[in-house]
C-alpha cells in the first residue's frame, strides 16, 4: 500500500494490505488506529499483542494455525485507559447478528467464469438499461420463513428477471449490518457481504451465474454514513477517526455517524471499498446512496456546499473508472447541484447517471390526483423535459416509494381497486417511453397492494388473481418492447431523441410525443384524463400499433384485433387513463 496515497485520500487498494490476509495456515492482521494506546488480536480464545509498524499509526501481527471461517476481533486500547473490541474495518466477512466478530475469508477460492461479460462491460448510455431493484431477504423466502443462500437464489432469480424483461438487477446494500430493519443502510462491515445469505464465495457464484445469463448486477453502496454500534467504526481508536468530532455534523438524520470526507484515510477507506465490490465481486456498478449528504452539510443546501465531500466524489468516481472500466456509477441525489453526470476532469462529479427524483415525485403526485384535478397539473408531466437535458437521468420507482405509509405504486393510483389498474398501466407506459434509464422495485410488477416489509417475501399469490396476472403480463410485454426497440433508449440523452407532437393537449390530459433514433421512430399517446379522447396521428403506410394499455389481455376493454395501421392519418378514441404506442418507421 502506498502510505502517502492512503493519507492523502488517493488510495484505492488499502484493503489488499490492511485487514486479514491468509498465507497457508497462517495470516497477517493489520489495522489503522493512530490514536490508540495499543492493539491486540482476539482469536481462538487468545489475545495476541499487535506491534506498531511504519509510523506507529498501524498495528500488525502474524498468527499461526488459522483457517478460513475463523472468527476474530481487534482489541483497541485507549489513551485514557480501557479498551473496546471492534470488528475489522477491512474484514472480508462477519458473523450473523447478534454476533459482531469478523470472519476470515479466502477470496481467491472462487474462480469466475464470466470473462466474456466482464470484457464487454459498459455504461449502456445508448442501450436499454432496465433495472429490477430487490432486497435479497424479502424477494423470496424458504417455506419455513428462512433466507435462501446467495447461490440458491441464482437460478430462480435469473429465470424470473429474464422472463420479466429486465436486463440488470440492483441489490439493496449487502454489506454486513446488525439490524434487519435498516435494509442494509446502517453498516458495520463495509467489506463483508452480509452473512444472512451465506458467504463471500456464494455471493460470487450468484453474480457469476447472473453474468453468464446476460444479466448485469448493481449494488447499492453507502458512502455517506455508518452505524453507531460500538464494535464497528464508531470511535475506532478511542477518538473520532471515521466520523466528525463536531456534534453539529457528527450524526445524520438517520441517527448514524457521518463519514468525515475531509480526512484522507476515510476517503481511501471508502474508495478502496467501492473498488473492492466492483473488482473482486464483479459487480457492474454502484448506486451511491444519499449523495446530497456528501454534497451539502447534513444534506441541507442552506448550510452550504461541503467542498471536501465534492472533492471526494470526483476523486472516487475518476479512480473507479480508471480501475474498473465500464462500471456504472449512479447518484441518488435530489438536489439542484450542477454537473453531477459531467466528467470529473471537466469539473463534474463523474457519475454516469443521476436518479430523477423530481420526475418520480411529480409523476406519482399527478397519478394520485383525481382525473378532474389533473387538468390543472399538466406541468407535472411536461416539466421533466425542460430540465432533462441538464443531466443523464435515470427514472426510479424504488423501495423508498413503497414504505413508511407512502402506499405501494398501485395503491397510489387514484380511484377504487379496479380503477387503479388502468392508471398504473398508463403510468408505466409513460415511464418506459420517457427518456432515461429505468428502475423498478420488486413487487411493483405484481401490482403489490401491501407496503414492502423486509421481514416477509413478496405476495406471489397475487398472480392467482386474474386482474394482477393481467397487469403482470402488461409489465412484461412493455419491458420487452423497451429492450427490443432502440428508439426507447439509443438517443436518451440527445435533444432529437424526444419531441412533443402537435396533437398534445396537456390542458385536457392528453399527451403525445415521439421517441426516435436513426433506426426507428415511435409515437406515444396518453389520455390521462377521466374522459375518452380523440386523437389524430399522421402515420405512414406500414406503421403499426405495438401496444395498447387497455387491451383485453391486460385487463382492459379494447379487442386486440384492432391493432393494424394501413397508412395515412389515424383517427381513433383513447379510453380514459390509457395509452398507445405506435411504430411509425
Amino acid at each position: 500500500m502506498d502510505y502517502y496515497a492512503f493519507y492523502t485520500g488517493q488510495c484505492f487498494d488499502a484493503d489488499t494490505w490492511l485487514g486479514a490476509h491468509l498465507e497457508g495456515n497462517r495470516a497477517v492482521f493489520r489495522t489503522f488506529a493512530p490514536a490508540a494506546a495499543g492493539a491486540a488480536l482476539l482469536h481462538g480464545g487468545r489475545e495476541l499483542p499487535m506491534s506498531p509498524i511504519h509510523d506507529g499509526n498501524f498495528y500488525e501481527v502474524w498468527a499461526e494455525g488459522v483457517r478460513p471461517g475463523d472468527c476474530y476481533q481487534y482489541r483497541i486500547y485507549h489513551q485514557g485507559g480501557g479498551y473496546t473490541d471492534h470488528c475489522d474495518p477491512y474484514g472480508y466477512g462477519m458473523e450473523l447478528r447478534p454476533g459482531s466478530q469478523s470472519v476470515l475469508r479466502d477470496l481467491k477460492e472462487y474462480h469466475f467464469q464470466d470473462g466474456a461479460w466482464m470484457k464487454a462491460r459498459r455504461e449502456r448510455l445508448e442501450e436499454p438499461l432496465n433495472i429490477y431493484e430487490l432486497h435479497l431477504g424479502s424477494w423470496r423466502r424458504k417455506p419455513d420463513g428462512g433466507w435462501y443462500r446467495y447461490d440458491e437464489l441464482a437460478y430462480p432469480l435469473i429465470e424470473y428477471v429474464k422472463s420479466c424483461g429486465y436486463n440488470y438487477v440492483e441489490f439493496l446494500p449487502l454489506c454486513e449490518h446488525p439490524c434487519d430493519e435498516s435494509w442494509g443502510y446502517q453498516i458495520t462491515g463495509f467489506f463483508a457481504p452480509t452473512s444472512r445469505y451465506g458467504t463471500a464465495r456464494e455471493l460470487m457464484i450468484l453474480i457469476d451465474r447472473l453474468h453468464q445469463a446476460g444479466i448485469g448486477v448493481l449494488l447499492d453502496f453507502v458512502p455517506a454514513h455508518f452505524a453507531v454500534d460500538r464494535y464497528g467504526l464508531a470511535r475506532y481508536d478511542g477518538t473520532a477517526l471515521y466520523e466528525y468530532p463536531h456534534r453539529d455534523v457528527e450524526v445524520s438524520e438517520w441517527g448514524s455517524h457521518n463519514f468525515m470526507h475531509s480526512r484522507g484515510e476515510v476517503r481511501s477507506f471508502l474508495q478502496s471499498c467501492a473498488r473492492y465490490w466492483l473488482e473482486v465481486f464483479h459487480f457492474d456498478g454502484l448506486r451511491m446512496d444519499a449523495i446530497s449528504r456528501i454534497l451539502y452539510w447534513q444534506g441541507d443546501e442552506a448550510r452550504g456546499v461541503n467542498q471536501d465531500g465534492v472533492a471526494f466524489l470526483r476523486t472516487m468516481n475518476q479512480g473507479l473508472k480508471r480501475h474498473c472500466p465500464g462500471c456504472i456509477l449512479a447518484a441518488e441525489d435530489s438536489t439542484s447541484f450542477g454537473r453531477v453526470t459531467a466528467p470529473a476532469d471537466q469539473g463534474g462529479l463523474g457519475f454516469d447517471y443521476k436518479w430523477d427524483m423530481g420526475w418520480m415525485h411529480d409523476t406519482l403526485s399527478y397519478f394520485q390526483a383525481p382525473p378532474a384535478e389533473r387538468l390543472q397539473r399538466s406541468h407535472q408531466i411536461t416539466f421533466s423535459m425542460h430540465y432533462f437535458p441538464q443531466e443523464r437521468y435515470l427514472l426510479p420507482l424504488s423501495h423508498d416509494e413503497v414504505v413508511h405509509g407512502k402506499a405501494t405504486i398501485l395503491q397510489k393510483m387514484n380511484g377504487d381497486y379496479d380503477g387503479k389498474f388502468p392508471q398504473a398501466r398508463a403510468l408505466y407506459l409513460y415511464m418506459m417511453t420517457h427518456p432515461g434509464k429505468k428502475l423498478n422495485f420488486m413487487g411493483n410488477e405484481l401490482g403489490h397492494f401491501r407496503e414492502w416489509d423486509p421481514g416477509r417475501e413478496q405476495d406471489w399469490l397475487l398472480l392467482d388473481f386474474p386482474i394482477h396476472q393481467a397487469f403482470f403480463q402488461f409489465v412484461r410485454e412493455l419491458n420487452q418492447l423497451y429492450l427490443t426497440h432502440p428508439a426507447l433508449s439509443r438517443w436518451d440523452y440527445r435533444q432529437d431523441g424526444f419531441c412533443w407532437l402537435g396533437c398534445s393537449r396537456p390542458e385536457q390530459g392528453v399527451f403525445a410525443y415521439i421517441r426516435q433514433c436513426k433506426e426507428e421512430q415511435l409515437a406515444v399517446l396518453l389520455n390521462l384524463s377521466g374522459e375518452p379522447a380523440v386523437y389524430e396521428l399522421p402515420a405512414p403506410r406500414g406503421a403499426c400499433l405495438l401496444l395498447h394499455s387497455n387491451w383485453r389481455r391486460f385487463g382492459g376493454e379494447i379487442p386486440e384485433e384492432a391493432c393494424l395501421v394501413t397508412g395515412g392519418a389515424v383517427t381513433d378514441h383513447i379510453p380514459p387513463c390509457s395509452g398507445v404506442l405506435f411504430r411509425l418507421g
